[in-house]
């Protein structure tokens, strides 16, 4: 036990120092021996207080800002047997006084020598760390803690210590008297009952159980390529170019200078209804491009608001009135917008789809809805970080004095551990890199306590090499910590996503609705430019709602996130590859070839439909004979250009030459080559139509048997499996 001082009372330090005046304190001062003192970092700090007593009572001042925290944790306990004492204090007068008198009356026989325990508000002390790192694996680490005594008193030869906590922490009133209001009742015998308010079905009423986001019509959405909803796509603008039957000039015949002009007129008309025509569709084009550009940037604007929300969203799809099996085209539309914000990068965990079919006044659609119940706060727990908090507590080991008004640095851990340079190439944190890996330091938690988050200043060899911020580190952890960006591992980035059937669940009329596997991949190129070897940790995190299915097969755990450390020779080069998945719900129109390349990866797959496989067989074989004519038609109408230019080249050095007497000769046999270049160009035209019609009868074949394709029984396929990484 620390001294004791023998008085009839004694008054206990709870304040933040004297008032300016001198008049009535915030603090009391008292004879009883401060013996520790313990601040954490919620906010408050634990004191405990000895004194032997003469008499059978013990009075305390309260200051009266203080009295809550001080009932809601004093303890009083006789030294000798720890029983608890009681304790009374007065009402009368005492709600608008400054201070608060207390009284512990001790009962006959007890010990005089008793034990105090408290805690008040109090700055939370702050963590500092250095390291200092050597060539052998080891590195040492030191950390201090800044506490500051603002308690309005002085600290004479006391244990310091510092701790922290998932404790929480909070003010709540002791002092207040709480008087009971008991509800009056009465007969509620109704001899008349008021009807219940009408509402209407639609216009801009609140979503049950939610709030709204947005609206978006038909027009606000951007169908995918391909989706059969979709209103203009690049193989429709080629459609209409096909149908229009190139011009060909007629045969030469030795017509000379005659046909050539007779040429020429005729081109230049066929030229300009032909660019008439080209300039009307692509104003068209021009126009629903501006469209499709305003819809990405809406829903690029939405994911970013989306994705700063703790709110789980629904997706609700809405049908038109005219539309045939509403629930299944209500559900795609709220599909369509889902995979659009998944895209983004919103959390698929976070979106959800719903069909509220069609409803009358109401043009077909989606809205989006945040959860009420998630917005509440139901869902804050799976954004919050679920890193754990963990505990510590470190005692100084030997008394000392603290003035009020200034601080102390306690040691709270000087340890020898393992450790080493390495690189952290980490683009998803704020202050992350995504050209250049930087330079950190990797160490174990040598001590049983959670290293609170700090700064940390990293030596080497007698230098100072950098510095970085800490994260809080669980006992026996490893922790990483960047502290300097050399540009010594330089990485190139790509990312690329694309989509794999993993499920069919119905084709009808050319329209199959699957369950895809999104795929994102991100591809990493590090170059290590040291004269040494070293290793570089990659940093990835995976949203709720994806899957890691490909990545490197050493990975280690930072939090939420996976760490792929990957060794590096002395200038060489690594690529690393790092896949991820989650399912979607599309809509592929079969007529769009970019819909067909998505079916022919799946039925290349061991696990294709053999059902759906056989049907699309002719399908398939009707796409190969479509594109060859198309790949014909595109070089014909290349090589003919070239005709065309080198025609009016001749034209021009022909008419040159009718003005020269002498030039006879060479007239001939300028005017042969045209001819022959004439002879060309018809005989590529003939060869062009010929391709357009057999493109445009396999067109009708195939558009004609996607029509008649149907499996009106729901498909049933085992998703392809995804592989775990890390457990």
């Amino acid at each position: 036990m620390r001294a004791k001082h023998k008085t009839l009372g004694f008054v206990l330090s709870l304040g933040l120092g004297l008032s300016a005046c001198g008049s009535t304190p915030n603090f009391v001062k008292t004879d009883a021996t401060l013996g520790r003192v313990v601040v954490y970092r919620n906010g408050v700090a634990f004191f405990e207080r000895t004194a032997t007593l003469d008499g059978n009572e013990l009075r305390m001042s309260v200051p009266r800002d203080k009295v809550d925290d001080f009932l809601k944790s004093l303890t009083v306990r006789d030294a000798e047997t720890n029983k608890s004492l009681p304790i009374s204090f007065p009402r009368k007068d005492a709600g608008n006084s400054a201070l608060v008198e207390m009284v512990v009356r001790l009962p006959e026989g007890a010990s005089r020598e008793v034990v105090l325990t408290y805690i008040t508000d109090s700055p939370a002390w702050k963590p500092s760390y250095r390291i200092v790192v050597n060539d052998e694996g080891k590195v040492q680490i030191e950390g201090w803690a800044i506490v500051d005594n603002t308690s309005g008193e002085n600290w004479n030869d006391v244990l310091v210590g510092v701790g922290s906590s998932s404790a929480l922490s909070f003010r709540y009133d002791l002092w207040s008297i709480r008087d009971v209001h008991r509800q009056t009742l009465a007969s509620k015998d109704h001899f008349a009952v008021a009807p219940p308010q009408g509402a209407s079905t639609y216009g801009g009423e609140a979503p049950k159980d939610g709030t709204l986001i947005t609206d978006l019509s038909d027009g606000d959405m951007n169908m995918p390529q391909t989706h059969p909803g979709r209103s203009v796509s690049l193989e429709d603008e080629r459609a209409e170019d096909d149908d229009d039957v190139d011009y060909a000039p007629p045969a030469m015949g030795g017509m000379g200078n005659v046909s050539a002009t007779s040429t020429r007129t005729m081109d230049k008309e066929v030229v300009k209804k032909r660019q008439a025509q080209a300039q009307l569709r692509k104003r068209e084009r021009d126009q629903l491009q501006r469209q499709f550009e305003k819809n990405r940037r809406q829903v690029s604007s939405l994911a970013t608001k989306l994705k700063t929300s703790k709110s789980a969203i629904v997706i609700e799809g809405y049908a038109g009135v005219s539309e045939s099996d509403k629930d299944s085209r209500a559900l795609d539309r709220a599909n369509v917008l889902r995979n659009q914000l998944i895209q983004e990068g919103v959390a698929p965990a976070q979106l959800k789809v719903r069909s509220a079919g069609a409803v009358e006044g109401r043009p077909a659609g989606v809205r989006l809805i945040a959860e009420e119940s998630a917005a509440k706060g139901e869902g804050d727990a799976d954004a919050r970080d679920a890193r754990p908090v963990g505990e510590s507590h470190f005692q100084s080991g030997v008394p000392m004095s603290v003035q009020e008004n200034s601080s102390v640095m306690v040691s709270i851990v000087k340890d020898a551990t393992e450790g080493e340079i390495v690189y952290l190439y980490d683009s998803e944190s704020s202050r992350g890199n995504d050209r250049f890996a930087f330079k950190a330091v990797r160490f174990e938690n040598p001590t049983k306590n959670t290293l609170e988050a700090g700064p940390v200043t990293v030596y080497g060899k007698s230098r100072f090499v950098g510095e970085g911020l800490t994260d809080p580190i669980p006992p026996e952890a490893m922790a990483m910590v960047p502290f300097a960006l050399d540009r010594q591992l330089v990485v190139e980035r790509k990312s690329d996503h694309r989509d794999r059937i993993s499920k069919l669940v119905k084709l009808e009329r050319g329209v199959l609705t699957t369950e895809v596997q999104h795929l994102r991949e991100t591809k990493l190129k590090i170059k290590n430019r040291l004269h040494e070897a070293t290793t570089v940790y990659v940093r990835h995190s995976v949203q709720k709602g994806w899957d890691l299915i490909e990545a490197p097969t050493n990975v280690e755990r930072l939090g939420e996130a996976y760490l792929f450390p990957i060794k590096l020779a002395a200038g060489e080069s690594k690529d690393v590859l790092i896949e991820e998945a989650t399912p979607m719900t599309k809509t592929l129109d079969l007529r769009s070839r970019a819909s067909m390349e998505i079916v022919q990866v799946y039925l290349s797959g061991k696990k294709a439909d053999k059902k759906f496989a056989a049907k699309m067989q002719s399908l398939l074989v009707l796409r190969d004979t479509m594109s060859e004519h198309q790949l014909a038609i595109d070089s014909l109408r290349e090589r003919m250009g070239d005709y065309r230019v080198r025609m009016d080249e001749l034209h021009i050095q022909i008419v040159s030459l009718k003005a020269v007497k002498s030039g006879g000769t060479l007239l001939k046999h300028l005017q042969n080559k045209m001819k022959d270049i004439s002879d060309r160009v018809q005989t590529s035209t003939i060869s062009l139509v010929e391709h357009q019609e057999q493109l445009m009868l396999a067109r009708i074949r195939f558009q004609d048997a996607v029509a008649e394709i149907t499996l009106k029984d729901r498909m049933e396929h085992e998703p392809m499996p995804t592989v775990g990484v890390g457990g």
